[in-house]
């Protein structure tokens, strides 16, 4: 079927399809966090960047089928070279990701006497095969501090992720001037506001976030992190999540008998929200839009995760 046929079939009708196309192709589904609620009900593993990337080691599916953004189907395809990497929507890419390129890196690294490169999941294969270990938002305080104390350690991409990191450490960190545009735009302000509207509530935020508004929080976490904290703390009925909607969205489903409160609903990743049930439909059944990943990058980039996955 074309896509444009895909897109007329009600939501059933494509999760009918998709179960079919499933099993017909051997293929696994790894869903971010961050994806529209329909597309995260097909998910076989649904999680953070580091969740992804261990299933991903782990699958014996012949078909990946990646409902995320450009650079998690990049690490899929690292970690599992022999297996196909499929994106619904090639287009799904991460602007904090596009602000630090391989030859930045490679002469920041010659600038700065050669520190240890860390390297948050959010960025190219290409970037990742100029580092020495990778991150991800729920154990890059755990990265770092493993690093002797003795050596510098220059942080790529993320500013905050990476100040975050610095204070729960106690290291000094060289830190890139690089962002991600949905969690930079929370504001003390935003804060404030949510205080005031749900005083009973608990706050929890991304530590990709700005550390201004990190310090008003009650709990700072991944989302993976989040889903832990409201599901362990069962008698605590409401909470403010200060992250891309996608998650409150999965939490609101998940505890119906909570309030779930967005810290800002202005908090959408446009690149995430560009798979569509039509688009995992069509893409499954033509295996389009191919992940691929030159192999001496991949080599290269898989030591940096795979150094990530052994401290995980």
């Amino acid at each position: 079927m074309t896509l444009e046929e895909y897109q007329k079939q009600s939501t059933d009708g494509l999760y009918r399809a998709i179960a079919r196309l499933k099993a017909a192709r051997d293929a696994v589904f790894l869903v971010h966090n961050y994806q529209a609620l329909e597309v995260q009900k097909i998910a076989d593993h649904i999680g953070d960047s580091l969740a992804l990337a261990q299933a991903a080691a782990r699958t014996a599916a012949r078909l990946i089928v990646f409902c995320g953004v450009h650079f998690m189907a990049e690490s899929a395809k690292v970690l599992n070279p022999g297996k196909k990497v499929i994106m619904p929507d090639p287009a799904a890419g991460c602007p904090m990701a596009d602000m630090v390129t391989a030859g930045q890196l490679i002469a920041a690294k010659k600038a700065y006497g050669d520190p240890v490169v860390v390297a948050y999941v959010n960025t190219s294969a290409a970037v990742k095969a100029e580092s020495d270990v990778c991150c991800t938002s729920s154990n890059a305080v755990r990265i770092v501090s493993s690093i002797p104390p003795d050596r510098k350690i220059l942080f790529v991409p993320d500013r905050n992720l990476g100040s975050y990191a610095a204070r729960m450490s106690g290291r000094e960190l060289i830190l890139w001037p690089g962002h991600c545009y949905v969690h930079d735009r929370f504001t003390v302000g935003d804060a404030e506001t949510a205080r005031d509207e749900h005083p009973g509530a608990r706050l929890v935020v991304h530590p990709e976030c700005p550390p201004e508004v990190a310090a008003l929080a009650d709990d700072v976490a991944s989302t993976s992190g989040m889903v832990q904290l409201v599901r362990n703390r069962p008698k605590q009925d409401e909470w403010i999540i200060g992250t891309e909607m996608g998650l409150v969205e999965q939490l609101s489903a998940a505890y119906p008998n909570k309030a779930i409160h967005p810290l800002s609903r202005r908090a959408v990743c446009n690149n995430m929200k560009l798979t569509t049930l039509a688009k995992v439909a069509w893409a499954l059944e033509h295996e389009a839009n191919e992940v691929t990943v030159p192999d001496e990058i991949a080599a290269r980039a898989k030591r940096a995760l795979d150094r990530m996955l052994e401290l995980s």
